[in-house]
């Protein structure tokens, strides 16, 4: 039951504003030199093209066309309603709502042709899914080695023979000191006494730590006393 009385009240609430905004535009129509027929008339065609624009929207979803004619009808309604409120002279109407009221008649059948015969805007299309990416391809199978058997031995490559390797190549003996005649003389006397005390021919050992010469020059001595 209040559900019903809810409904009941809106019911009387638009009937109400309906008939108001009615007769503002019927009275805005008369003043405007619309007489007879005419003036109702007028209330009629915008109240219609604000309903055939709102109902172009609920059927048809938001569009720029139905947007742009259910704001002109509205703006029509709600400027007929503010101007009887005594902001202009309806005795004296100015030339421009005068113009106004006389254009309407074409601004109305344009825009009611359109709302019954033009196409609803084209609904988006869905972006395409996304690509799925391919399967990973499966790995091949190794193959299966080959029994050890059956491969065949590949021929032993010939080894090189080694260079010859030279053989070292020997200092040559260096030169023999040159020894002076009286150092060969008194080496001589050395040995003759070492002779005569020991009985035994001095060796070159001795014969140098005698003389005092080094090696070579005492091999040298020893070599020319012998």
């Amino acid at each position: 039951m209040p559900s019903r009385l809810r409904v009941d009240a809106v019911l009387v609430q638009a009937v109400i504003a309906g008939a108001l905004s009615f007769a503002h535009l019927h009275d805005l129509a008369a003043a405007a030199g619309q007489d007879g027929w005419k003036a109702w008339a007028y209330p009629i065609s915008v109240d219609l093209l604000l309903v055939a624009a709102w109902r172009r929207l609920r059927n048809d979803g938001p569009s720029r066309l139905a947007w742009c004619w259910f704001l002109i009808a509205l703006c029509a309604s709600l400027g007929a309603n503010v101007a009887t409120a005594g902001f202009l002279d309806l005795a004296h109407p100015p030339a421009w709502l005068r113009f106004g009221i006389a254009g309407w008649p074409a601004l109305a059948f344009l825009g009611g042709t359109l709302l019954a015969h033009s196409a609803a805007d084209p609904a988006p299309i869905p972006p395409a899914p996304a690509a799925q990416p391919d399967p990973e391809p499966s790995p091949e199978p190794e193959p299966e080695p080959e029994p050890v058997g059956a491969v065949e031995e590949a021929p032993a490559l010939p080894t090189a023979e080694p260079a010859p390797v030279p053989a070292p190549v020997e200092p040559a003996p260096a030169p023999a000191p040159p020894v002076p005649a009286a150092l060969v003389d008194h080496a001589r006397k050395v040995a003759d006494d070492h002779h005569a005390r020991t009985g035994h021919r001095i060796d070159t050992g001795t014969l140098r730590a005698r003389l005092g010469v080094p090696a070579p020059m005492a091999d040298a001595i020893a070599a020319q006393i012998n």
